[in-house]
C-alpha cells in the first residue's frame, strides 16, 4: 500500500470502490446525461446512488413546487436516494417529500431509499429530545406519518444523547426494524469513539447493526479523517457526507475582500454555523483550497462544485454525497459531477492543498509511526 499525499492506494477488486466495502455499478441513464454509480449503504445490501438528494432546504429556501421540481430532475437522472429529517423546517421537509412520492407512480416510489433522522427538538417538552425509547418512539411515528409511508429505509440518529444510554438507543432501533417501520439503522454527528461503542454493543447485545454514518465531510472539513473515518472503515459504516459544498464556500461565491450579501446562505445570515464568513474567512487555508479548486475547475472547463464533489465521492469509505441545493439550477450543476473523475495529480494538489495538517500526536507523523508495523521487522 503506497500513499500519495495522504490519499492510500490499494489494490482492490473489480467492481468496487479502492477505500471501501461498497460495491459500485455504473448505469447510464439516458442520452446525454452523466453515468449515474450506485453503492451499497456500507456493509448492507442496500444500494443507493452515489449522489444523494438533501432536504434541508426544502420549505425555507425552496418553496414545494421547486423541491418537487428537483426530486424530479434528481429521479430522472438516475437518483434514488433523499435524505430528510425531522427537524428541518419543523417538519415542513418531511411533508413535502410525503406529498411528492404519494403523487408519484408506484414505479417511482418503489425505486426511492429514503433517509430521515430524529434526535433534535420537534416540541417545547423535555422528552421533545434526545434519544431516549419515548422520545425516539413519537419522533419515528411522526416521520412516518409525515412521509406517508409505512418503513423508512435508513433511520438515522440525529447526534449523541449524553442522557440516554447507548443500549436504550440501540433496543429501540432494533425494535423498530423487527417491527418493521425501519429497515436500516445510521448515526450521524457521531464521533470516534461513540461510533466504535456504538458498534461494540450492538454487536455484543446482538441487536441491530448501524450501516452509515453522515458527518460534516469537505475539502475545509477533512478533520474527520484523523479518527471518524478510520472507525468507519474498521467497522464497514458507509459515509453519507453533509455540506459537501462547505455551506458555498468551494462554488466560488465568497471573495476575500466582499462580504457575502444578497441571496446567498451567508448573505443572509453571514453567521450561519460552522460555514460563518468570519469564522472561515480569516483562515488562510480557506482560500488555497478555493483558490485551487477554482484552478482545477477553469482547467477542466467545469464547476468548481463539480470539482469538489468529484474529490469527495472519491474518497475512503464514502457511500453517498449529499447535495443541498436551493434552485433547479444549482442541483443541475450538482448532479454534472455524477461519474465525474479527477487525474491523480488533480487529487494529489487538492489533497496537500486541503490538509488540515494534523498535530504531531496522535494524529502527525511521529504518532503514526507509532502505529506501524514492518511486516519484515526491524523499524
Amino acid at each position: 500500500m503506497a500513499v500519495v499525499g495522504d490519499r492510500l492506494k490499494a489494490p482492490h477488486p473489480p467492481g468496487t470502490t479502492p477505500f471501501s466495502h461498497v460495491t459500485v455499478t455504473h448505469v447510464t441513464v439516458t442520452q446525454g446525461a452523466p453515468t449515474v454509480e450506485y453503492r451499497t449503504l456500507g456493509r448492507s445490501g442496500c444500494s443507493v446512488s452515489t449522489l444523494a438528494l438533501g432536504t434541508m432546504t426544502f420549505g425555507a429556501e425552496s418553496d414545494e413546487a421547486t423541491a418537487h421540481a428537483q426530486l424530479d430532475r434528481f429521479v430522472d437522472a438516475g437518483g434514488t436516494f433523499v435524505d430528510t429529517a425531522d427537524v428541518y423546517t419543523a417538519g415542513a421537509s418531511e411533508e413535502i417529500v410525503g406529498r411528492w412520492l404519494a403523487s408519484r407512480p408506484a414505479t417511482i416510489r418503489d425505486r426511492m431509499v429514503i433517509a430521515t433522522k430524529g434526535r433534535f427538538p420537534m416540541g417545547e417538552g423535555p422528552n421533545d429530545v434526545g434519544l431516549s425509547r419515548r422520545g425516539l418512539g413519537r419522533a419515528l411515528d411522526a416521520s412516518l406519518r409525515r412521509l406517508r409511508i409505512e418503513t423508512v429505509d435508513l433511520y438515522q440518529v440525529h447526534a449523541w444523547d449524553p442522557l440516554t444510554p447507548i443500549e436504550e438507543t440501540l433496543r429501540f432501533l432494533d425494535d423498530a426494524v423487527r417491527q418493521g417501520k425501519i429497515h436500516y439503522v445510521g448515526l450521524s454527528n457521531f464521533t470516534g469513539w461513540q461510533i466504535q461503542k456504538t458498534v461494540d454493543i450492538a454487536d455484543f447485545r446482538g441487536l441491530s447493526r448501524p450501516v452509515t454514518l453522515q458527518p460534516q465531510y469537505s475539502l475545509l472539513s477533512r478533520e474527520i479523517e484523523w479518527e471518524i473515518t478510520p472507525a468507519c472503515a474498521s467497522e464497514g459504516l458507509g459515509l453519507l457526507p453533509w455540506s459537501p459544498l462547505g455551506g458555498g464556500w468551494l462554488t466560488g461565491k465568497y471573495r476575500r475582500d466582499e462580504r457575502p450579501a444578497g441571496a446567498t446562505r451567508l448573505g443572509e445570515d453571514p453567521g450561519r454555523g460552522v460555514e460563518a464568513y468570519d469564522r472561515r474567512a480569516g483562515i488562510e487555508r480557506t482560500w488555497a483550497v478555493v483558490d485551487e479548486v477554482r484552478a482545477v475547475a477553469d482547467e477542466r472547463g467545469i464547476s468548481m462544485a463539480q470539482v469538489a464533489l468529484a474529490w469527495l465521492a472519491d474518497r475512503p469509505s464514502v457511500t453517498s454525497v449529499i447535495l443541498g441545493a436551493r434552485t433547479v439550477e444549482q442541483l443541475d450543476d450538482n448532479l454534472a459531477a455524477a461519474g465525474l473523475r479527477l487525474s491523480e495529480e488533480e487529487l494529489t494538489r487538492l489533497d496537500q492543498v486541503s490538509d488540515p495538517g494534523a498535530p504531531d500526536y496522535p494524529y502527525g507523523g511521529p504518532g503514526r509511526e507509532q502505529r506501524s508495523r514492518n511486516a519484515a521487522g526491524g523499524r
